[in-house]
C-alpha cells in the first residue's frame, strides 16, 4: 500500500483509535513539560493580566497609537456621514428636481469618500507600523528572557514548544496588534454612531429594529462558550506538531538507523490529523456565527422596510429618511459582523498572549544578588564545601560534597554513571543553584559574584561540541569578539587544528552547516578546543571532551591539550586513560560524594574503587596491566 493510501486509511479509522497516540503524548507532555499546562483545556482562562503584558510596549509608541485612534475616529465619522447625505439628496434635491443642489451634494459626497479613504489608509499604516514595532520588542524581550532562564527550565521543556511560542504565537498576535484591536474599537464606535443616527432619524423605527438585539446576545453567549476552548485546542495541537517535528529532525540519525521511518510517519500523521481536525472544528465554530448574524440582519431590514414603508405611505416618514435608515440598518450589522469575526481573532490572539505571558512570567531562578561584585582576575583555587544539591530536592545527587583544587591543578573526576560527575561541573559554572554549602573560587562565594564575571573566566568543552552556523573563524572567535585573525590562527595551531582546517576548501572561511554536520567529530572538537583556548579562561572544564575522537586525532589533540591546560585549573571528566593518568589529582565520585582521591599511582596502590574502575574500563585502552 502506498504512503498516500496508508494515510487515507488511517484518516478513515475511528477517531478514538486514531487519537490514542495523541492523547498518550499529550498526557506525557503535560506531566513532564513545564509549558504544557497552558496548552491544555483546563488552563486558566484569559484575563486582563495577559493583555497587560503589552501595555508597556504600547506606551513606547503612544503617540502613533493615539494618531491611529484619531484617524480611526475621523474615518468612522466620515463613513457615517454617507447615508445621511444620501437621504438629504433624495428628500431635498431629487424630489424637488434641484439639479445644482444635487451636483453640489454629489461633489461633497465624493470629497467625503476621498477623505475617508485617506484617513483609512493612514490609520492602517500607523497602526501596522506600531504593531510591528511592538512585536519586534516582544520577540526581543522573549529571546532575552529565554537566555536568562536556568538550565532547569530547558531540562523540562521541549524546544519545539518554545519555538512555537516564539514564532507561531507571535504571528497570531500580529493580526491583533497591527489591526485587530483598532478594528474592534472602530466597530464599537461605528455601532454607537449608527445607533445615534437611527434614533435621530426615527426613534420609533429604531426601537423596533433593536428588538432583534436580544437574539444576537443569545447567539453570542452560546457561541463564545465553545469558541475559547476550541481555539485553545488549536494552539495546543500546533505545539504538539512543532515539538514532534523538532524532535524527529534532531534525531533523524537514530530514526534511520533503527528503521523507525514508517512508525514515526504514522505517529506524526496522527498528530497532524489531530491538528487538522482541531482547526477544522475551530473553523466550523467561527463560520457558524456569520450566517446567524446575516439572518438577524435580514430580519431587522424586513421589519424596517415593512414598518418604514407603512410610515411613508401615511406621510409620517420621508422616502429619503427611509433610504438613509435602511442604509444605516445594513451598516448597523456590519460592525456586529466585524466584531464577531474579530472576536474569533481576539480569542486566538488572547490564547497566544496567554501562552507568551506564561513564558515571560517564568521566574529566572539564578540571578545576581543586588550587592553582587565583579569577580576579579582569578588564580584558580576552587573549593566545594559541604555542597548539597539535587535536581529534585527530595532526591539529592550530591551529599555534602567536599572537594578542593589548587590553582593550576588538573583534577580528573571518575565514577559510575549517575554518580554526580557532570553535576559537579554544572554547579561550578552556576548553571544550577546549590541547596546547601558553598562553592568558592579564590575564596569568593559564587553566589556573591556576578554570573557574567564568573563565566568569562571559565571555559567548557563538552563531549558533543556545538558549533554555530557561520565560518570556522567566527566559531573560534565566538567567546572573544576582539580577537584578530592572527590570534585565531595561533589558537588553532596550539591545539593542532590548523592543518586540518587548512585542508578544507575555504580554510578558516569554510561555512559550517547546522551544528557542524559538514565536519567530522574530531574536527568539530578541535575547533571547540581552539575556541576555548582563544577565550583564555582561568578554569577549564573538559566534559568527556575526547570521548568521540579517534586514536589518530587524539595524538594531535594531546599536545594541544597540554597547551590548553597549562597554567589553568582544569576539571576533566574522561574515560581516556591518557587524559586521566597525567592528572595532578584523580577524584573518585560515588553516590554524590568523594570516596577516593590521589594520583594515578597512589590510587592503584590502594587497590580500592579506582583500581577496580581502572581494571574494568581502562586496562583495555592501554593494553597494559595496572602497576
Amino acid at each position: 500500500m502506498s504512503a498516500t493510501k496508508e494515510r487515507v486509511a488511517a484518516t478513515s479509522s475511528p477517531k478514538r483509535e486514531r487519537y490514542q497516540y495523541v492523547e498518550e503524548r499529550r498526557k506525557n507532555v503535560w506531566r513532564e513539560n513545564s509549558l504544557a499546562t497552558a496548552d491544555e483545556d483546563d488552563a486558566p482562562t484569559l484575563d486582563r493580566k495577559h493583555l497587560r503584558l503589552f501595555f508597556p510596549y504600547i506606551a513606547r509608541y503612544k503617540w502613533t497609537a493615539i494618531a491611529s485612534v484619531i484617524l480611526m475616529l475621523l474615518y468612522t465619522a466620515l463613513n457615517l456621514a454617507g447615508p445621511y447625505m444620501i437621504g438629504i439628496a433624495i428628500d431635498s434635491f431629487i424630489s424637488r428636481k434641484d439639479l445644482p443642489g444635487l451636483a453640489w451634494i454629489s461633489v461633497a459626497l465624493l470629497a467625503v469618500n476621498i477623505a475617508m479613504w485617506q484617513a483609512q489608509y493612514w490609520q492602517v499604516w500607523t497602526m501596522s507600523w506600531t504593531g510591528q514595532q511592538i512585536l519586534y520588542h516582544v520577540s526581543a524581550d522573549m529571546f532575552e528572557h529565554l537566555q536568562r532562564l536556568s538550565m532547569k527550565f530547558y531540562d523540562h521543556t521541549q524546544i519545539g514548544r518554545v519555538m512555537s511560542r516564539l514564532q507561531s504565537d507571535i504571528d497570531v498576535l500580529e493580526a491583533m496588534l497591527s489591526s485587530g484591536l483598532l478594528s474592534m474599537l472602530s466597530s464599537m464606535v461605528a455601532l454607537i454612531g449608527i445607533i445615534g443616527a437611527l434614533l435621530s432619524l426615527n426613534w420609533g423605527l429604531a426601537l423596533l429594529t433593536f428588538t432583534v438585539l436580544p437574539i444576537m446576545v443569545v447567539i453570542t453567549v452560546f457561541w463564545q462558550r465553545y469558541a475559547q476552548r476550541s481555539f485553545r485546542r488549536t494552539r495546543a495541537s500546533i505545539s504538539l506538531v512543532n515539538s514532534t517535528l523538532q524532535e524527529n529532525i534532531s534525531g533523524m540519525r537514530v530514526i534511520q538507523s533503527l528503521v523507525r521511518e514508517k512508525r514515526n510517519s504514522a505517529e506524526f500523521d496522527d498528530l497532524n490529523a489531530y491538528n487538522r481536525d482541531t482547526n477544522v472544528q475551530a473553523s466550523k465554530i467561527a463560520a457558524l456565527v456569520l450566517p446567524l448574524v446575516e439572518v438577524v440582519a435580514a430580519l431587522a431590514i424586513a421589519l424596517t422596510v415593512v414598518y418604514g414603508g407603512w410610515q411613508v405611505a401615511h406621510g409620517t416618514l420621508q422616502v429619503g429618511a427611509l433610504v438613509a435608515f435602511t442604509l444605516y440598518i445594513n451598516r448597523f450589522f456590519d460592525p456586529i459582523r466585524d466584531l464577531s469575526m474579530q472576536y474569533t481573532q481576539l480569542q486566538r490572539s488572547g490564547v497566544a498572549a496567554e501562552r507568551i505571558h506564561q513564558i515571560m512570567a517564568i521566574p529566572v531562578e539564578i540571578t545576581d544578588r543586588p550587592d553582587a561584585q565583579e569577580l576579579p582576575q582569578i588564580k584558580g583555587d576552587v573549593e566545594f564545601r559541604e555542597v548539597w544539591f539535587g535536581y529534585n530536592q527530595e532526591h539529592p545527587v550530591l551529599h555534602g560534597l567536599d572537594l578542593q583544587a589548587r590553582a593550576g591543578q588538573t583534577i580528573a573526576i571518575v565514577g559510575p554513571t549517575g554518580a554526580g560527575k557532570s553535576t559537579i561541573i554544572s554547579l561550578l559554572t552556576r548553571f544550577y543553584e546549590i541547596q546547601k554549602g558553598a562553592i568558592l573560587i579564590d575564596g569568593h562565594d559564587l553566589r556573591e559574584v556576578t554570573q557574567a564575571s564568573l563565566r568569562r573566566q571559565i571555559g567548557v568543552v563538552p563531549q558533543e561540541p556545538f558549533l554555530f552556523t557561520g565560518s570556522i573563524k567566527e566559531n573560534i572567535r565566538y567567546g572573544r569578539l576582539d580577537a584578530s585573525d592572527e590570534d585565531i590562527i595561533k589558537a588553532a595551531q596550539a591545539v593542532g587544528a590548523h592543518d586540518l582546517i587548512m585542508q578544507l576548501t575555504d580554510g578558516y572561511d569554510t561555512i559550517i552547516r547546522e551544528r557542524g554536520r559538514n565536519l567530522s567529530v574530531g574536527q568539530r572538537q578541535l575547533i571547540s578546543f581552539a575556541r576555548a583556548l582563544l577565550a583564555d579562561p582561568r578554569i577549564l572544564i573538559l566534559d568527556e571532551a575526547t570521548a568521540n575522537i579517534d586514536t589518530f586525532t587524539e595524538l594531535l589533540v594531546q599536545q594541544g591539550l597540554s597547551r590548553l591546560l597549562q597554567g589553568r585549573t582544569a576539571f576533566v571528566i574522561a574515560h581516556r586513560l591518557s587524559t586521566i593518568k597525567n592528572a595532578d589529582k584523580i577524584v573518585v565520585i560515588q553516590k554524590g560524594n568523594v570516596i577516593e582521591q590521589g594520583t594515578h599511582s597512589e590510587l592503584l596502590q590502594r587497590e580500592g574503587a579506582y583500581a577496580t574502575l581502572y581494571s574494568m574500563a581502562f586496562r583495555s585502552q592501554s593494553g597494559a596491566h595496572p602497576v
